[in-house]
């Protein structure tokens, strides 16, 4: 699969000009993720956008986020939900540092419960901290 990096370079330079969302832990928004490189996830569309769930705010310009996919995952490197009949896996494994330019639109946030299921989940890969 031959990947667009070109057309990602330019829609780059109109994403840093674009204003700041404000975001909150446990939101779920369609994000610029781009083109990235070997078995990283990327975005798609001419957007290079995918759902992501911002993991941890650290202030009003950066986060850590995970990427989501529609793709059939199980494992400890991935969290399953099933939202409006759909099922979705989150990307554990895949934590990008991202600032808040790259989010397009809001989805939904995760409940509470939710979100501490997540972070769970997380965690138990980092046997080290």
């Amino acid at each position: 699969m031959q990947k667009d990096f070109d057309n990602w370079s330019k829609k780059k330079k109109v994403i840093q000009d674009r204003d700041r969302a404000f975001f909150r832990e446990g939101d779920v928004w369609w994000s610029s993720l781009g083109v990235n490189i070997g078995s990283e996830e990327d975005g798609k569309n001419n957007e290079f956008e995918s759902p992501i769930m911002i993991l941890k705010k650290f202030n009003k310009e950066i986060f850590w986020a995970l990427p989501i996919t529609t793709q059939q995952k199980s494992g400890r490197y991935y969290f399953t939900y099933t939202r409006d009949g759909n099922q979705y896996a989150i990307l554990l494994s895949q934590i990008r540092l991202l600032d808040s330019k790259r989010l397009k639109r809001k989805i939904f946030s995760f409940s509470t419960r939710e979100q501490s299921e997540i972070c769970e989940s997380f965690k138990a890969l980092l046997p080290f901290l």
